[in-house]
């Protein structure tokens, strides 16, 4: 074997060493799901049939183009109450391709420290000066941001994938206009989710003219996958120009487009994301006084349960498996060492009862 492929090898033993492995998790199938991003089960309930079934045959700019893709655009803005959108193939292309496009050498990017990886690596190729801020913390934006350059631009998640808190976003809006920085949210786990129809946390606050680009992706509670830009015209047009993720990426394929469309026009009567939003308040409601305490403070459907050690957390998820209840242990180092976690998605298609019966078995094991 060369060095170079005994390096590889002796990478991943370390990291076998360490309890770090990442290997693909045992599918879902007859399990009760409490780990998918499928809010709303669309990924598993909507069906739809297209004339074509095969791929999109090029780029937009070349013969990836069509009809269809220019009118969900103007849907999913209007849906969202913006002037424009611009589909990625991806959620993470949308964010590596908004960020370098928009900011560069001489720019600032100021972001939460819990933000996604697509996001930070999107800032890594923007090549602009980064600064991070103590999760949600407002004194330490401030503070950020009087350390900056050129055009400065704010970057936060609506809701974390991990903790499944929210931010601030009205005061952060009245932060970004008192220092002339540009705010971008991303909404991947806020589309369907909040607000009375899914419409994502800053159109329920009321702040679409405040908040300079979204990213609404299509991966979790839409039940497809892809990814919208939403913002300006302008900015629509100047990320077709600009935007490599778009520019050089295969069109996403019409099936996709029309599952896409599907979702929103399910969304539009509001029913699912009330009946998901009920689920959450039943499972914070029943939750007992014992598993409180471990619980990361969240009125969204992602609910983290703290179980310090990657060893510790990835018994409690085996025993919550061998329940028949589909739970993955979040380890170090996706997140911080300490904060290790069941990460609990909520679905609307949960029933009381399979809830019920996820936080008795939380509460009798010897875990939390």
């Amino acid at each position: 074997m060369s060095s170079f492929l005994q390096k590889m090898q002796d990478e991943l033993d370390t990291r076998q060493a360490q309890g770090l492995l990442r290997q693909l998790p045992t599918p879902i199938g007859e399990r009760i799901d409490f780990c998918s991003n499928d809010y709303l089960g669309f990924a598993r309930k909507l069906r739809v049939t297209s004339p074509t079934s095969g791929g999109a045959t090029g780029s937009r700019l070349i013969s990836g183009n069509s009809a269809l893709a220019e009118a969900l655009e103007q849907q999913i803005a209007d849906f969202h109450s913006a002037e424009a959108a611009l589909l990625f193939p991806s959620g993470y292309a949308a964010n590596i391709g908004l960020l370098p496009a928009v900011a560069g050498r001489g720019d600032t990017i100021v972001y939460d420290k819990l933000i996604h990886a697509s996001l930070r690596d999107g800032i890594r190729l923007s090549r602009a000066k980064a600064l991070s801020f103590v999760h949600n913390d407002l004194t330490d934006l401030v503070k950020k941001l009087q350390s900056t350059e050129g055009q400065v631009f704010v970057v936060v998640e609506s809701v974390y994938s991990m903790d499944g808190d929210q931010a601030p976003l009205a005061a952060m809006v009245d932060i970004c206009q008192q220092h002339g920085a540009l705010l971008i949210v991303d909404e991947a786990h806020g589309t369907g989710v909040i607000g009375k129809r899914g419409e994502g946390l800053v159109s329920a606050l009321g702040l679409e003219d405040q908040v300079w680009a979204r990213v609404h992706t299509f991966g979790k509670a839409i039940g497809s996958h892809g990814a919208a830009i939403v913002g300006s015209q302008l900015l629509k047009s100047y990320l077709l120009n600009f935007a490599r993720s778009f520019i050089y990426a295969t069109a996403l394929p019409e099936h996709t487009l029309l599952s896409i469309q599907a979702a929103y026009e399910a969304l539009f009567t509001g029913s699912e994301v009330a009946i998901l939003q009920e689920r959450v308040r039943y499972f914070l409601a029943n939750c007992p006084a014992c598993l409180r305490t471990a619980l990361i403070p969240s009125t969204t459907p992602i609910q983290a349960v703290i179980c310090p050690g990657n060893a510790q957390v990835m018994k409690l998820a085996a025993h919550l498996q061998e329940n028949n209840l589909a739970i993955l242990p979040i380890r170090y180092p996706t997140v911080s060492q300490g904060e290790e976690r069941l990460r609990i998605c909520l679905h609307s298609f949960n029933t009381n009862e399979e809830i019920d019966q996820l936080l008795n078995i939380l509460a009798a094991s010897d875990f939390v």
